[in-house]
């Protein structure tokens, strides 16, 4: 478990590494970004491509139908990543679940717990005792009254 960090205590600012590690992977991410949407262009182009070469009127029907199956393979494929990625977060999930918010949910538990503790030490020790003195006192303020030694 971490210590507490001091409300008095400043964050350190990210030192010259830090910060060139940090835009290494934007730009790393940047360049993968860009790749993936140049070959999902090319894919859309070659694949409109082929559309139009298919629906020409001299062109076989068994070409059509091997050009579909590859469609549905590769379409295939790409059903199998996504479903890969989905895995992978799902464990990234569970795995942020168990590590870290579970145990903030038991330390604050455990504080809900402590607070009641002394909510009800309080209740029985400070609140109860003043409450009793308090009616005692009112008692006797109006049996004073009843008796004529302290008007209203």
């Amino acid at each position: 478990m971490t210590t507490p960090q001091l409300e008095n205590e400043t964050p350190q600012p990210p030192s010259a590494e830090d910060t060139s590690t940090k835009d290494e992977q934007e730009k790393q991410m940047k360049r993968v970004m860009a790749g993936v949407i140049a070959g999902v262009i090319i894919l859309l182009a070659l694949l409109g491509l082929a559309i139009y070469f298919l629906l020409q009127p001299a062109t076989p029907t068994d070409k059509i139908r091997d050009i579909f199956i590859i469609v549905v393979a590769l379409e295939s494929l790409v059903i199998g990543v996504a479903l890969i990625v989905l895995i992978v977060q799902m464990a990234s999930l569970i795995n942020l679940l168990q590590n870290e918010v579970r145990p903030i949910l038991k330390a604050t538990n455990d504080t809900v717990n402590n607070l009641r503790g002394t909510a009800e030490f309080l209740g029985e020790n400070v609140v109860e005792p003043v409450i009793k003195l308090n009616g005692y006192l009112a008692g006797l303020y109006r049996m004073l009254e009843l008796m004529g030694i302290k008007k209203k």
